[in-house]
């Protein structure tokens, strides 16, 4: 009974503070004359309010530890209660008829996938816009990691929270505390915000759409407040911001850390980076060349190639052209960019660049080692040795992965979708990419899929966002023994 209170307590404080943001979407709908829509706000933030106050104060004296099995279901728990509870704005509003596709939203804007339902964003209310904006930005840093910084009480079991709903196979602490690791990526998270707030308003856009586009952006999520994504600017400007706070995104935020701290050391060393960089600007330039024919001019190539390729490869999703549009060799290092994904510690999803460098070097030491059957060769990160457990972490996660890429795949050829979209869809859903190829392609929308497959595809994108173990574990039997 002590650990359902501390679970229940734990969950109602997660979505009181998911709650007290909806003040913003408040003050927009008041700054609209968006009247009507202020109660599906307001009621679920006193909701939230009242009952997280009732049970914080209830157990403040409770001494809070976790199990590793206790941990998984937690930020599982966790995951799925901030889903629906993101359903209610939505629905209260008007602005979604089925719980379904409200669900779908909810998912999608919390684990920044960025897959819509909806054909027409521009009739939504503006303050029901900038909430679907905010909460890719609540869940491109992560809820628990939100919690963390602001609870110090979880004590023990902050470490092992974080690391269960953060990025990519290695996870550590840029401070002793894990609660001041957590305040200072949140610090960092917002200042690029509010920087990419101030650009895009010097812009000529005003705070409302300048606001949502920052929160979509830096949390590499994709939704936008025109149907036309950030294309409808039709602005060279608001491009290239857009384009470098998404590069930006998917960098490894604890690398800004060691910026700020004069560690520069460690990020000129960092692997993940350098091919992050070397990958990005491979594709920009390669997709650029293919593209001069189809746009006339090397410039405006690489002013779309470069923000497809930020767009794609952080798993943000904006669109400024329709690539199904491009020629094939384009499409094809674009559908190649839905292997990838931005760094580890990103607020991007996918499978992760530091995966691909781990498996790629150890693909190298394995042919050295059959033209040298008794050398000994490990695999190098960041100038460092590495460890065997992370190459065999590696190996099981690309396993998994793709294992639940093919069988959502499966899973959505029986619902009628054609192969290569349900392929792509696939690979969308599960990395968080947001467009995918043929009939969900980035000038389409999810809203034609069938019921059953809108709620596969969020267990697919929450299972994403958890790095696939925190939802498949409990699959498991041994899971539920003692």
């Amino acid at each position: 009974m002590t650990q359902l209170f501390v679970f229940a307590r734990l969950i109602f404080i997660v979505l009181s503070i998911v709650g007290l943001s909806l003040i913003v979407p408040i003050l927009t709908a008041l700054s609209c004359g968006e009247f009507s829509v202020i109660p599906s706000f307001a009621v679920p933030l006193a909701v939230s309010a009242l009952v997280g106050a009732i049970f914080f104060l209830a157990g403040k004296k409770t001494t809070i530890k976790f199990s590793i099995r206790s941990v998984f279901a937690f930020v599982a728990l966790a995951w799925i209660s901030i889903s629906v509870f993101g359903t209610v704005p939505l629905l209260a509003s008007g602005s979604f008829s089925t719980f379904h596709d409200a669900l779908f939203e909810s998912v999608s804007a919390f684990s920044t996938t960025g897959a819509t339902v909806l054909s027409d964003v521009e009739s939504l209310p503006r303050s029901i816009n900038l909430w679907r904006c905010q909460m890719h930005w609540l869940g491109g840093m992560g809820i628990i990691a939100l919690t963390v910084a602001l609870l110090p009480l979880l004590g023990v079991g902050s470490f092992q929270l974080i690391k269960a709903e953060s990025t990519g196979p290695e996870k550590g602490k840029i401070t002793p505390k894990m609660a001041s690791t957590a305040k200072t990526l949140w610090f960092l998270y917002t200042g690029f915000t509010v920087a990419e707030f101030i650009a895009l308003k010097i812009c000529g856009l005003d705070v409302i759409d300048s606001l949502s586009y920052a929160f979509s952006t830096l949390g590499t999520g994709g939704f936008a407040t025109k149907n036309a994504s950030v294309g409808a600017y039709n602005s060279l400007a608001v491009e290239i911001i857009c384009t470098v706070f998404m590069f930006l995104a998917g960098v490894n935020f604890s690398l800004y850390f060691y910026v700020i701290t004069g560690k520069f050391e460690e990020v000129k060393k960092n692997s993940e980076l350098k091919a992050y960089i070397s990958l990005f600007a491979l594709c920009v330039i390669v997709i650029a060349l293919v593209l001069i024919p189809h746009y006339g001019s090397l410039a405006k190539a690489l002013r779309y190639s470069s923000f497809q390729v930020a767009s794609v490869m952080t798993t943000t999703g904006f669109a400024t052209a329709d690539y199904e549009t491009w020629p094939s060799a384009a499409q094809y290092f674009i559908f190649l960019l839905f292997f990838t994904g931005g760094c580890s510690g990103s607020t991007s999803g996918g499978f992760k660049i530091i995966r691909w460098v781990v498996l790629k070097k150890q693909a190298w030491n394995e042919m050295l080692r059959m033209l040298h059957p008794h050398g000994v060769f490990t695999v190098s990160l960041n100038q460092k040795a590495g460890r065997k457990d992370l190459v065999f972490n590696v190996a099981a996660f690309t396993f998994v992965y793709f294992a639940l890429v093919f069988f959502t795949t499966m899973v959505s050829t029986f619902c009628g979708l054609d192969m290569f979209t349900s392929l792509t869809a696939s690979l969308s859903m599960v990395g968080n990419v947001g467009p995918a190829f043929g009939t969900l392609g980035p000038s389409a929308n999810y809203g034609m899929i069938p019921t059953f497959l809108k709620y596969w595809y969020s267990f697919a994108m929450i299972a994403g966002r958890l790095e696939l173990y925190n939802l498949i574990i409990f699959l498991f039997p041994d899971y539920w023994k003692r």
